[in-house]
């Protein structure tokens, strides 16, 4: 039986150093919530496949998760047809009866929780690969690249919050908050991917950022909801989140701030190193255990902060 651990580091980046410190409940949890989403991901992003192929994947892979579907007929004829030439995402779909095994170990409402926001977003996902025309995905303007965001990243950041709040029930005291920023939090995340891979996304089929608008526009969006990001962690902390929850939602924040501002100087495709992971990881990490703020917000990015926060209390923004 694969490793989920193996898995996670075979398939991701960021979230393969940032799930380990969570408590060990929630990091079962949020690893497997992880791959379900990676999963439904290779079946969108699945370039070589026709739009049949890829809608009925993502609807196999529903009747997965709701118990209708027969696992090992359908991990056979996706490896057959190879829906990525990426090894990692391969071994992930082989090991979708692990997955679904390790999803069903789990405490029922968890379960419930991630069953639900995983179908939510592979669902979604289905909608999006249907608009594909002449090979490529085109969407129309910010309100659907935002629409996009939420299907793939919003609706995750939802579902971390219900795992969140489920595990550390003292968090309800800033439930409203986690809530109102949880989207933003996905959406933050999923725009600085998109403006640092347009570049490669464009080439297969996938055009993120909308003809004619201006980019500067996206980049000034991403800002945005890195700011209310650093507000959902700090709420984090000030409702005495475990530690592992704060350097968790801290450290991809941290890495994102640091990847905008790259692909801001350098352009798409560039990419922060792994000896500037290390250096930002540690300081998240040495913040965190000093009760400080982990994330520091550039200082343009700090002033904006300062000034929709006096809004917020002068005229109830």
């Amino acid at each position: 039986m694969v490793d989920l651990g193996q898995l996670l580091e075979r398939t991701s980046r960021t979230f393969a150093l940032s799930i380990p410190p969570l408590p060990d409940a929630l990091r079962k949890q949020v690893t497997v919530a992880y791959l379900l989403f990676r999963i439904a991901d290779t079946f969108e992003d699945a370039a070589s496949w026709s739009i049949e192929q890829r809608t009925a994947a993502l609807a196999d892979f529903i009747g997965l998760l709701d118990g209708s579907k027969n696992a090992p007929q359908l991990v056979a004829k996706w490896i057959a047809e190879k829906p990525s030439a990426h090894r990692g995402y391969l071994q992930l779909i082989e090991a979708v009866p692990t997955v679904l095994h390790e999803l069903s170990t789990l405490p029922p409402e968890a379960v419930e929780v991630i069953r639900e926001h995983v179908t939510r977003s592979a669902a979604g996902m289905a909608g999006w690969v249907e608009r594909t025309r002449d090979g490529e995905l085109r969407l129309s303007g910010i309100d659907d690249l935002r629409a996009y965001c939420y299907t793939v990243a919003g609706i995750v950041g939802e579902m971390l919050t219900q795992l969140f709040l489920l595990h550390a029930p003292q968090l309800e005291q800033a439930g409203a908050l986690l809530r109102a920023r949880a989207t933003l939090f996905g959406e933050a995340l999923q725009l600085v991917n998109i403006l640092k891979d347009s570049n490669t996304d464009r080439a297969e089929g996938r055009r993120y950022l909308p003809e004619g608008a201006d980019v500067r526009e996206v980049f000034a969006l991403a800002r945005a909801d890195l700011i209310a990001a650093s507000e959902y962690i700090t709420a984090l902390q000030r409702a005495s989140a475990p530690r592992g929850i704060i350097n968790f939602t801290a450290v991809p924040v941290q890495l994102a701030w640091a990847t905008l501002a790259k692909v801001e100087r350098e352009g798409p495709g560039a990419k922060i190193s792994r000896p500037e992971v290390f250096i930002l990881m540690r300081q998240v990490e040495g913040a965190v255990a000093r009760g400080e703020v982990p994330v520091r917000l550039p200082d343009a990015a700090r002033q904006r902060s300062v000034v929709a926060s006096l809004a917020s209390l002068l005229f109830g923004r």
